[in-house]
């Protein structure tokens, strides 16, 4: 299911969504709203794995077992590349 809404915007951004549908870059005005929200929606869900990410390292930081092994394994990594 979807479902109209209406949205008011400057002038300006009416102009660049325009230019973006002229130009082909995008089909329609609908599209290139979409995509921003879908962006946004995107970029906040990553921002919200990065903070439960930080927030779980700063509760129960890595031991130093565990640097001195992904060190070890990173550069076991680098080391296998053909460069």
């Amino acid at each position: 299911m979807s479902r109209m809404i209406t949205v008011r915007m400057s002038d300006e951004r009416v102009r660049a969504i325009d230019e973006l549908v002229s130009s082909g870059s995008r089909a329609s005005r609908a599209a290139v709203i979409v995509e921003a929200i879908d962006r946004l929606i995107a970029d906040l869900e990553r921002e919200a794995i990065d903070r439960a990410i930080v927030d779980g390292y700063t509760r129960i930081p890595q031991t130093e077992e565990e640097l001195e092994w992904a060190e070890w394994s990173t550069e076991e990594s680098v080391a296998e590349e053909p460069w």
